[in-house]
């Protein structure tokens, strides 16, 4: 499995090298799927397609906001990069590395791409960000060999492909409860696809993946008071560019280590992992795609979706009488009340979109949440603390049940208002939230509606409907070069 380069060790076996072909056994797993298992769900596909158009929506809304694009470009500025990658809605063109983080952020951003909830959760689409930097990357170094360059389909068939590997791994390894970020397995998934696309093979996927686990993970710290912060909103851009980082070094032939995961003292389970096993609770297919969560009207996590249904159906009802509510109850699951169920000062943006308190305060008074709620201005209203302070938020044991079902995957909460004078609005109940696979069907819809609202605030006329148009026609779509696609979000 670990090779060197011959030129540099000649035929002599270095005390480094490592005389094994095996390798632990998901990584092994991982490659094999990456490298060999045929997607014909037509389900998966059709479902990548809108989140691969969902996903730019959101990182074009993303480029309205400073904090967010001053991240982005090139590290030196200035740098010129040949036949670089191309950042969507922006006029950079990167090496793959910068251009995933880039990538990755502005889609981030805004916490309003897919969701996948799990054991451990996570953004799946997060993986665009490798995806479509190296799909470029390699489209335009193969046309100035006069080679063919990638289509959007095999961009299309890595999503599926980075969506499973993060999904399957989050069903039953809970990485949050040992204090470790979900970013990781998009690391993983990306490192995967990266590789793949850079033109490894089994070896070079192996080894890349190996360096992926012993990198370990960021911790949660920014996700959670008293530090939480805007480092949450580039977090997968961090991991899919040093994905990519790692596939460009395992092509060049860089060894890897294969019990990265198994070692005895050393490796990731028993260092970081409380001895524990990491594994895979399904065999890999398209899973993951089939079943991923769209977030299609409110930019806040995904936990509290149903949380701010409900508020917003009781919103004419309570719009009137804020002042009188004595007590709002939110019944909720488990991972809702572990992540989101914060009291006390939100410090910024980042803080109060992962708030149930928040969300739900500003649904009820609004009846509706924008990404401009979280923003400074609208949050120093003291209407919105106030409700906060009246919220009890309990666990009901069914819906967290539910949640961890597989055939069901619910995200449930329950929202009652009670007022000073005795009397109280019903209890509105939301299990499946817009952009639920049972809801699929009427959610499609208003994607495309959020999708073109999020051109509009970036692009003229004329340019977005040449974006449209080629979301329109599948057939045209999935056969268009990369290059083609990414040159239609280029900043003109």
């Amino acid at each position: 499995m670990i090779r060197h380069n011959k030129q540099q060790y000649g035929e002599r076996k270095s005390i480094l090298q490592v005389e094994t072909n095996t390798a632990d056994q998901l990584l092994e797993e991982i490659a094999d799927y990456v490298l060999n298992k045929e997607i014909t769900s037509e389900e998966a596909y059709t479902t990548a397609r809108y989140v691969l158009k969902d996903s730019l929506g959101c990182g074009i809304l993303a480029l309205r906001y400073p904090e967010c694009t001053k991240v982005l470009g090139p590290i030196v500025p200035g740098t010129s990069v040949p036949n670089g990658a191309r950042v969507p809605g922006t006029t950079h063109v990167l090496d793959p590395v910068k251009a995933a983080f880039d990538i990755g952020a502005i889609i981030r951003w805004l916490d309003y791409n897919d969701t996948w909830l799990a054991a451990e959760w996570g953004h799946p689409s997060d993986n665009l960000g490798s995806i479509l930097a190296v799909a470029d990357y390699v489209s335009q170094h193969r046309l100035a060999q006069g080679k063919n360059p990638l289509t959007v389909h095999d961009v299309l068939e890595m999503m599926i492909k980075a969506h499973e590997i993060q999904g399957i791994l989050a069903l039953e390894n809970s990485f949050n409860r040992v204090g470790l970020d979900h970013v990781l397995l998009v690391k993983i998934a990306s490192t995967a696809v990266a590789t793949k696309m850079l033109g490894g093979g089994r070896e070079e996927i192996i080894n890349a993946l190996s360096n992926a686990w012993i990198d370990n993970a960021s911790l949660r710290t920014y996700r959670h008071a008293p530090n939480t912060g805007s480092r949450k909103s580039w977090a997968a851009g961090d991991a899919t560019s040093r994905a990519v980082f790692l596939g460009l070094l395992a092509v060049k032939g860089e060894m890897g280590y294969p019990s990265a995961l198994t070692a005895p003292e050393w490796g990731f389970q028993d260092v970081l992992f409380n001895k524990q096993t990491v594994k895979l609770a399904r065999p890999m297919a398209s899973y993951v795609m089939e079943n991923v969560l769209f977030k299609v009207s409110y930019p806040a996590e995904f936990h509290a979706q149903t949380a701010a249904e409900a508020a917003i159906q009781l919103h004419p009802q309570v719009k009137g009488r804020l002042k009188e509510i004595d007590k709002i109850v939110i019944s909720t699951h488990e991972s809702a009340i572990r992540i989101i169920d914060k009291k006390g000062p939100l410090n910024n943006p980042a803080d109060r979109d992962h708030c149930l308190q928040y969300i739900t305060a500003i649904a009820l008074m609004e009846g509706n949440i924008v990404a401009e709620h979280y923003e400074h201005e609208f949050a120093a209203d003291p209407l919105i603390d106030e409700l906060r302070e009246k919220m009890v938020v309990t666990e009901n044991e069914q819906y967290t049940k539910d949640y961890l079902d597989p055939d069901k995957r619910s995200i449930a909460n329950a929202v009652q208002v009670q007022f000073t004078d005795g009397t109280a609005t019903e209890m509105i109940e939301c299990e499946y939230p817009l952009g639920h696979r049972f809801r699929r069907d009427e959610a499609y819809p208003q994607i495309d509606e959020k999708f073109a609202n999020n051109l509009a605030v970036h692009y003229t006329m004329k340019q977005r409907k040449t974006i449209e148009a080629a979301f329109s026609d599948q057939e045209n779509l999935d056969a268009m070069n990369v290059n083609e696609f990414l040159d239609l979000f280029v900043q003109k």
